[in-house]
Parts: structure tokens; C-alpha cells; sequence
């Protein structure tokens, strides 16, 4: 999947993300962040759950899905960190 899909991806997935977990929200630039580094997620835990060896084919609600779900799970884990005192 060439960095375009990647990002628009990324984009929708983080953006959905943000929508269903609801709270402060990242941004724009925050969304596509959580959305990529949760089409990561999303794709791991994909390959080791059905055993899925490609699941970046370009731009599809299969690959949209898994990323929201990597997002949700990133979210989720981010929020359940212990707040940190600024230094």
C-alpha cells in the first residue's frame, strides 16, 4: 500500500476512532498518527487472530475496519497510561 493509501486510511480509521471512544480528541495530525500507527495494531493482531498474511491491499473496508480497531485498541491503551506530571 503506496503512503497515500496509508494516510487516508489512517485518517478515516482515527478519525472513526475518535468519534467512538469520544474526549479530547488528537487533531487532524493526531487522528492520522492513531490511525497509522492503529492500521499496525489492527494488522498484528489480525495476522495472529485468522492468520492473515497481507492484509495492506490498498484501499478497502477490510483495511479501513482493521485500522479502527487497532485505533480503538491504541486509544484505549493511551488512555489507561497514568497521567504524566509536566516537567
Amino acid at each position: 500500500m503506496n503512503i497515500f493509501v496509508w494516510i487516508v486510511v489512517g485518517l478515516i480509521a482515527g478519525w472513526l476512532a475518535g468519534m467512538v471512544m469520544r474526549g479530547g480528541g488528537y487533531g487532524v495530525v493526531g487522528d492520522i498518527i492513531i490511525g497509522i500507527v492503529g492500521a499496525l495494531v489492527g494488522g498484528f493482531i489480525a495476522s495472529i487472530l485468522f492468520g492473515a498474511e497481507d492484509t495492506g491491499n490498498g484501499f478497502n473496508l477490510i483495511n479501513i475496519l482493521t485500522a479502527f480497531v487497532g485505533s480503538v485498541i491504541l486509544i484505549a491503551v493511551t488512555r489507561a497510561l497514568p497521567d504524566r506530571s509536566p516537567v
